[in-house]
């Protein structure tokens, strides 16, 4: 009898702890509309965002003006940011798509290079990227989750970790203008 309890408590467990796994991009492989990078992030785009601290805090408001446009499996994107404390900064993406699903890209800010992949109406995409706080130049990995909602609209969801720890989030609403 203690082997059987032993058992059910270990099954259980495991089946708890899998239950708690981060979602993975094949979840939305079924999912629709379908999100193409070049198709969504084409001509003039608004978005609205927060930034959250580690507990979920929110310590920023943000704005962003955007301007994309591609040219084959190339695509360009500007962002000009307005903070609720009034600054200001830029930041202009270049995109390749390397596949059906699969984009590259690089900023002046992003470390090395931005790789990502879409399924269904959802875009994981990860990078590092260097952070001014106070005078001083962090760098954070971002964990990029983009989930298209219509043709018009998106939601994008971005956890910043250092050393493995979860340091702040940004929520993001964009929308074609």
């Amino acid at each position: 009898m203690k082997n059987i309890v032993l058992a059910f408590v270990t099954a259980l467990l495991i089946l708890l702890l899998s239950a708690c796994g981060s979602a993975s991009l094949e979840d939305y492989s079924a999912t629709t509309p379908e999100l193409h990078l070049d198709s969504f992030f084409d001509g003039k785009l608004k978005a609205y965002g927060i930034v959250l601290d580690r507990s979920g805090t929110l310590i920023r408001r943000f704005e962003v003006d955007m301007l994309a446009n591609w040219l084959g499996d190339r695509g360009e994107i500007q962002e000009w940011f307005l903070f609720d404390d009034g600054e200001k900064s830029e930041r202009t993406w270049q995109l390749t798509k390397l596949d059906d699903n699969s984009y590259q890209g690089s900023a002046q800010d992003v470390v090395g290079k931005a790789l990502g992949r879409t399924q269904g109406a959802a875009l994981f995409w990860q990078y590092e990227l260097e952070i001014p706080i106070d005078g001083e130049i962090y760098q954070v990995t971002l964990d990029d989750w983009m989930f298209l909602l219509d043709d018009k609209r998106l939601f994008n969801k971005t956890e910043m970790s250092k050393f493995g720890f979860k340091v702040g989030e940004v929520i993001l609403y964009i929308e074609k203008i």
